[in-house]
C-alpha cells in the first residue's frame, strides 16, 4: 500500500519561495512609487467619484456640445491621419534602404560598398531613435518651440510612427514569401520592380493591416497629446476631467470607442479583399 504524501502539491516550498522573493522585491518598488490605494476609500474621494459616475451613466446629448464633439473629433483624425501620411514619406525609403533582401546598400560594388553599409547602418540607427522617443515627448518638445496647437500633435506622429512603420515593414518583408522576388531579380529584374512585383504582393495583407493599426494607435496618441496642448478631442476631454464633467467625459469616450470599431471593420475588410 503507498503511503500517501504529506502534502498535495510536492513543488509547494519552491512557489512559496518564489511568492516570498516576488513581494520582497516588489515592497520596495510599491514603497518608492508612493502607492496608497486606500486614499481611494476616502470619503471626500467617494463622494467626487459618486458625483462623477451618475453624471457618466448619462452621455451629454446637447446640441451645442454634440456639434462641439463632432468638430473636435474630425481634428483629432486628421491629426492622425496627417501624422501617420508624413511618417510613410520617411518610413517607405527608410524600409528600402534597410531591407534585407532589396536594400539599395546592396547596389554599392567596389569603394561604393563599404559607404553603402554605412549609410544602411545610419537609418537603422535613425529610425531606432525615432520610435525610442514617445510621441508625447515629442509633442511637449514641439508644443514649447511652435506653441499650442494640432501642429505638434502632427509632427509628434510623424517622428515616432516613422521609426516604427520602417522598422516594422522591413520585418514584414524580410519574413515573407521571397521566392517571387528572388526569381524576378534572378531573371535581371531591377530592385524596385522586384519589391512592387514580387515582395509586396506576397505582404500586402500585412502591410496593410499594420497601417490600419498605426493609424488606429495615432488616433489615440492624438488623444493623448491633447492633454498636453497639442489640439484635438484630448484637449478638451482634459477640460471636462478638471471640471468633473463625467456626462461629457462618456461621450467623448464612446466616440472612441466607436472610432475603433470603425478602424477594426476597415482593417478586416482591406484584408478579405488584399487575401
Amino acid at each position: 500500500m503507498a503511503t500517501p504524501a504529506s502534502h498535495p502539491d510536492p513543488a509547494w516550498r519552491g512557489r512559496v519561495a518564489a511568492t516570498a522573493v516576488c513581494l520582497l522585491i516588489l515592497w520596495p518598488m510599491l514603497v518608492v512609487a508612493e502607492f496608497k490605494p486606500w486614499i481611494l476609500f476616502d470619503w471626500q474621494s467617494l463622494t467626487a467619484t459618486g458625483r462623477f459616475l451618475a453624471d457618466f451613466l448619462v452621455p451629454a446629448h446637447g446640441a451645442e456640445f454634440l456639434a462641439m464633439l463632432l468638430e473636435q473629433t474630425w481634428l483629432t483624425i486628421a491629426i492622425a491621419t496627417s501624422g501617420l501620411a508624413l511618417a510613410l514619406l520617411g518610413a517607405i525609403p527608410a524600409t528600402l534602404i534597410i531591407n534585407g533582401q532589396l536594400s539599395v546598400s546592396r547596389l554599392g560594388t567596389g569603394r561604393m560598398r563599404p559607404l553603402a553599409r554605412v549609410v544602411r547602418q545610419a537609418v537603422r540607427w535613425a529610425l531606432v531613435l525615432l520610435r525610442s522617443v514617445p510621441e508625447l515627448v515629442w509633442a511637449l518638445l514641439f508644443v514649447r518651440i511652435i506653441g499650442l496647437g494640432p501642429t505638434a500633435g502632427v509632427l509628434a506622429i510623424a517622428l515616432t510612427y516613422c521609426g516604427m512603420l520602417g522598422k516594422v515593414y522591413a520585418e514584414i518583408l524580410e519574413s515573407s514569401d521571397a521566392h517571387a522576388s528572388d526569381t524576378l531579380l534572378a531573371n535581371g529584374s531591377g530592385r524596385l520592380a522586384a519589391l512592387l512585383y514580387g515582395a509586396l504582393p506576397e505582404a500586402a495583407s500585412e502591410l496593410m493591416s499594420y497601417t490600419v493599426y498605426r493609424w488606429e494607435c495615432a488616433v489615440r496618441g492624438s488623444v493623448v497629446m491633447g492633454f498636453v496642448g497639442a489640439g484635438g478631442l484630448g484637449q478638451r476631454m482634459d477640460e471636462s476631467m478638471k471640471m468633473l464633467a463625467g456626462a461629457e467625459v462618456s461621450s467623448m469616450l464612446l466616440v472612441f470607442v466607436l472610432l475603433v470599431a470603425l478602424a477594426d471593420q476597415f482593417s478586416k475588410i482591406l484584408r478579405r479583399r488584399l487575401g
